[in-house]
């Protein structure tokens, strides 16, 4: 087992999501309160999918976000580093289809999606700008993008209770369910790391993304952020 560091070598990345591959989904719900249904719910209504639309899910693991986007009737494929994380959902969800592929540099034509969304994944990538970019390449001319990350809270006492959890009962909560609880140290500095909302709309519009607008969740949590190619 093994955890990631904040430079986020893609090799540490994908080694430390293999080592939880097998009860990320179970300790995510966990960790979220279940409130990861929700957002994943909400990052769906969010692409506004159309029957027979192609969409990209990336950093998908194992597919539990790529299952849900197809609810919406689009044709959905989800790419992820992590080859652990994709056999475990090849065996949980067999009907949906995961492949490998690296954020920076993703194994399809240029304007190949109508939608692209990557969820709570974009801040384990190495170079979070330049995925964007690559997420716009395979975006068709007028296609959309989703983000979904964890954000900053955004009342003060709210922050602060947050961020109490998440330095200190995150990781005791996941040595009771996760196979490598190391692995979510790291994600808790990650998410204490991230850029804000309005950091992130900023760079995604930099990366050449239009119109550029985000949504908070769960108080800001979590950050839906929404924009056209």
């Amino acid at each position: 087992m093994t955890r990631a560091q904040l430079d986020k070598q893609p090799h540490e990345v994908a080694a430390m999501f293999d080592g939880v591959a097998r009860r990320y989904d179970l300790t995510n719900t966990v960790i979220s309160f279940g409130r990861d249904r929700s957002w994943r719910r909400a990052t769906r209504e969010a692409l506004d999918l159309r029957p027979g639309e192609r969409v990209l899910d990336v950093g998908a693991g194992t597919g539990v976000s790529t299952e849900e986007l197809a609810r919406s009737g689009a044709y959905a494929v989800g790419a992820d580093l992590s080859l652990g994380m994709l056999a475990h959902g090849k065996r949980v969800r067999p009907v949906v289809p995961l492949l490998a592929g690296d954020a920076l540099r993703l194994p399809f034509p240029d304007a190949a999606f109508d939608a692209v969304t990557i969820s709570l994944a974009l801040r384990n990538v190495s170079d979070p700008d330049a995925a964007l970019a690559e997420l716009a390449r395979v975006t068709r001319p007028g296609g959309r993008l989703v983000v979904c990350e964890f954000s900053h809270p955004t009342t003060e006492p709210f922050r602060t209770g947050y961020l109490t959890y998440l330095m200190g009962s995150l990781p005791a909560v996941a040595r009771r369910v996760s196979s490598n609880p190391d692995a979510y140290v790291y994600l808790a500095e990650s998410i204490r790391a991230w850029p804000d909302q309005r950091r992130l709309a900023e760079r995604i519009a930099a990366a050449g993304w239009r119109k550029v607008a985000w949504r908070n969740l769960t108080g800001g949590v979590v950050a839906l952020h929404r924009a056209y190619r």
